[in-house]
């Protein structure tokens, strides 16, 4: 049991202390950023050549090593665009007369290069795991990228609970983008693909045919397919989930989003059609 137990309590601590460094790096003072970049890049050239190394490795510790640089790659990709480094050719709010393309066009715009060095990434960490056998840092790497997508969508066309507190204040004009109602057509399919897409990985991990590399990798990358599941669920589901990183947030950032996540705005308040970062 522990071949499997140990390695999704592995990768929901990852999940939770990764976001939390990441949400404390990106809130320090501007001063920090060149130090915080300097550093997570350095982490990410590493975890590259990690991944390299371990690509034709099939042990458990292979699995873990390839799982953690895909962790580490995705994070590189996240705080740089937290800090502003890599967003999009459109860096301002959404005009309130904007039509329903015009909306969707701008949110694009906003996070276009974001989005493509993420695209870029894949393709790279494709290319260095072809024909390998251990390519569990791929698959978390897409897991994570699809799932951001899946949360981005929905929140364009509309959740009532958007954990607003947890956009820093140089992007706070992506709020113009979010869309505010009890739910939209987008979530139960959401929903449904990432159950289907955790049954699938972890019947790998559980399969009679697996041996402790692929029930550890598999068993890794099935736990973010839930945790990202999770956090679909938190979109409309009445918790704060910000209080899961009180250790790495502000002392309001953590208490000012009660009203936000407790009441869902008119949907006159907010066009119906929902809005996206």
């Amino acid at each position: 049991m522990a071949t499997y137990v140990l390695p999704a309590l592995a990768a929901l601590l990852v999940w939770w202390l990764s976001t939390g460094v990441i949400l404390m790096l990106q809130r320090l003072p501007e001063r920090t950023y060149g130090w915080s970049f300097l550093g997570t890049s350095l982490l990410a050239a590493i975890a590259l050549c990690v991944l390299i190394l371990t690509a034709g490795q099939t042990t458990m510790a292979g699995a873990y090593w390839a799982f953690l640089s895909g962790v580490a790659l995705w994070g590189w990709h996240e705080l740089t665009f937290l800090q502003g480094r890599i967003t999009g050719p459109h860096k301002g709010a959404c005009p309130l007369e904007a039509s329903v393309s015009q909306r969707f066009v701008l949110a694009v715009r906003t996070l276009l290069y974001h989005e493509l060095a993420i695209l870029a990434t894949l393709g790279l960490l494709a290319a260095v795991t072809w024909n390998q056998p251990n390519k569990f840092g791929l698959w978390v790497f897409l897991v994570l990228f699809a799932m951001r997508l899946s949360t981005k969508l929905n929140i364009f066309l509309g959740v009532p609970h958007l954990s607003e507190e947890l956009l820093p204040q140089r992007l706070a004009f992506l709020k113009s983008y979010f869309g505010r109602r009890p739910m939209n057509s987008l979530f139960p399919v959401s929903i449904t693909l990432s159950t289907l897409l955790a049954a699938y990985v972890f019947h790998a991990a559980f399969s009679a045919d697996a041996d402790a590399f692929a029930a550890a990798g598999y068993t890794l990358v099935g736990a973010m397919v839930v945790l990202g599941t999770l956090e679909h669920w938190l979109l409309v589901l009445p918790l704060q989930d910000s209080a899961l990183w009180r250790w790495a947030l502000g002392r309001d950032e953590t208490i000012h989003n009660d009203k936000t996540k407790t009441a869902v705005s008119p949907i006159s308040a907010v066009p119906s059609e929902g809005r996206f970062p």
